[in-house]
């Protein structure tokens, strides 16, 4: 095993790095994204994507971990960067002492395979990342089959994105594409679009969600476009018993899927 040792945070690999993490551009020119924490690197590792360059910082990774995590990765070297590097680096306080840059996919539709009764979450001009990741760990827990991001105002990569989904963009299959061409493509594949919205829509527990769904969320502040309404085989809606008339899009998809989920298992 090959250990290039960085002690300065003028480095240009450090450099770069710090690049990737904080500028979208950087990641879409570069083709290349940053992963922290040895729970993500598997997941990462196990969703078939390519590692590029290993930083470890030994003062903080367990030795064991460690020896897994190569061994996945099947790499013949890494860097080794002090704690000081390791500080600057690291996008959030603890990620035990790993940090990677892999190379991204295209996530295009026509990598989905989705299976029979298929269940996709789609969601439209969604800005926060955190809100998507969120999603993303919600979509893994209910064994969604896709998550399809339209017209995206966030890139997949985004760190706190990552984060927030806890390596679920490595585990659920996602594309990105535009809203005509994710509703030709649902339209095409038979699945029921549901549109989540607060206009003519039935209670979402009154429809059926057993057969091949897909479920729509836009956007709090704007909502989805006229494209999806009208693309709608029906729109649903969560009681709202409050002063307020809207849930965090996260929890709206949450409550959707679930009930997919139920209804499902009934």
């Amino acid at each position: 095993m090959k250990i290039i040792q960085i002690n300065s945070l003028q480095n240009s690999r450090v450099k770069s790095l710090v690049l990737l993490q904080e500028k979208s551009r950087a990641r879409r020119d570069s083709g290349l994204f940053v992963v922290e924490g040895m729970r993500e690197l598997q997941h990462c590792l196990e969703g078939g994507y390519q590692l590029q360059t290993l930083y470890v910082c030994e003062e903080i990774v367990d030795a064991k971990s460690l020896e897994t995590l190569l061994e996945m990765a099947a790499v013949e070297s890494y860097l080794s960067v002090s704690y000081q590097v390791y500080e600057k680096l690291a996008y959030r306080g603890s990620t035990e002492g790993v940090i990677a840059v892999f190379q991204s996919k295209a996530h295009s539709l026509e990598e989905l395979n989705l299976g029979e009764n298929a269940l996709v979450v789609v969601l439209e001009a969604v800005e926060k990342p955190g809100n998507i990741g969120a999603v993303l760990r919600t979509a893994d827990a209910c064994g969604a089959d896709a998550v399809i991001i339209c017209d995206p105002l966030s890139d997949l990569y985004n760190p706190n994105l990552i984060r927030a989904s806890l390596g679920a963009i490595f585990t659920v299959p996602t594309a990105v594409c535009s809203s005509e061409e994710a509703i030709a493509y649902l339209k095409n594949k038979g699945i029921q679009i549901l549109t989540a919205q607060l206009q003519d829509s039935s209670l979402y527990y009154e429809l059926d969600m057993r057969r091949s769904t897909a479920i729509i969320m836009g956007a709090e502040s704007v909502g989805l476009s006229n494209a999806w309404r009208e693309a709608a085989d029906a729109h649903i809606m969560i009681p709202m018993l409050g002063r307020l008339d809207s849930l965090n899009v996260s929890v709206s998809a949450a409550i959707l899927l679930f009930e997919a989920l139920r209804q499902r298992q009934a």
